[in-house]
């Protein structure tokens, strides 16, 4: 079965962009942050150059889900619901507003693979952002590809919460949150705001919080907690969903030196996504 997708791998896309302060002061009033306005040479935090450099494809050119059609740098994967599942990222240097990125995204592997709840297909891609001085953020994203939901299919029980937290945030996911988070990083997927759409076609129970959105979320508890702290990596893993429909939390704990863990739970307390940061 994945003979079908061998052409795909090694194939590349990049795109450039300039990193200007708007998009910065932008993603810090969402964030509901207090930070002065962003000038020319500072330094963005880790991970902020996802809201410089998008996915922008025609409106001719999306699916009915929102995404870019499969087919031209995406391999046709015919499953309908499509997840962000992780992202493993190493920060090598900071970009700084002013410069000019540029992102090399190439695909590393497409694997099919069968579970509980029918066909998947894993897709991993590799992400290398390059600002003036070289390569300053390295990132292995994982994407699965899912069959349709079936008709009384439970979902299972995600995992507890681990214990020890020592810094917490309650997050409110309202729909203004969603789509700020969406119109900042040009995501087009219905099911992070469009409601009729997710409940009756990919039969969720309410808008999904976008994956990146938590991690993004998580990235900024860390930065909150430990504002002198040279962010080295940042490698997170998507457990269980989360919805709008809800409140959630993000929490953490410094573990060993240079290290530490944290997580988000889901309104019942159970483990939605967990990250492990080195600094």
């Amino acid at each position: 079965m994945s003979d079908q997708y061998d052409a795909w791998i090694g194939k590349q896309s990049s795109t450039e962009a300039l990193v200007t302060a708007y998009q910065a002061d932008a993603l810090t009033a969402t964030l509901d942050r207090d930070d002065a306005p962003y000038r020319e040479g500072d330094a963005i935090p880790p991970g902020w150059h996802l809201f410089y450099i998008r996915e922008v494809v025609k409106l001719a050119d999306t699916a009915e889900d929102g995404h870019p059609k499969r087919g031209d740098f995406l391999p046709p994967i015919d499953l309908p619901r499509r997840m962000w599942a992780g992202t493993q990222a190493t920060y090598h240097k900071p970009i700084h507003v002013g410069e000019t990125i540029r992102n090399v995204t190439s695909i590393e592997a497409v694997t099919p693979k069968v579970g509980k709840t029918g066909n998947l297909v894993f897709l991993k891609l590799k992400h290398e952002i390059s600002g003036e001085d070289g390569v300053a953020t390295t990132e292995i994203q994982d994407v699965v590809y899912r069959e349709e939901a079936q008709p009384g299919a439970v979902a299972p029980e995600p995992p507890p919460a681990p214990a020890g937290a020592v810094w917490k945030r309650t997050i409110h996911p309202s729909p203004v949150l969603l789509f700020r988070y969406s119109a900042l990083t040009m995501n087009s997927h219905r099911i992070h705001y469009d409601r009729s759409y997710v409940t009756e076609v990919e039969k969720y129970p309410g808008l999904l919080v976008h994956g990146p959105l938590t991690f993004t979320l998580l990235l900024d508890l860390f930065r909150r907690e430990n504002p002198e702290m040279t962010l080295k990596s940042f490698a997170v893993r998507a457990v269980s969903p989360i919805y709008d429909t809800h409140d959630f939390t993000i929490e953490g704990a410094p573990g060993d030196a240079g290290e530490a863990a944290l997580w988000a739970l889901n309104n019942d307390g159970r483990l939605a996504m967990s990250a492990k940061a080195t600094y």
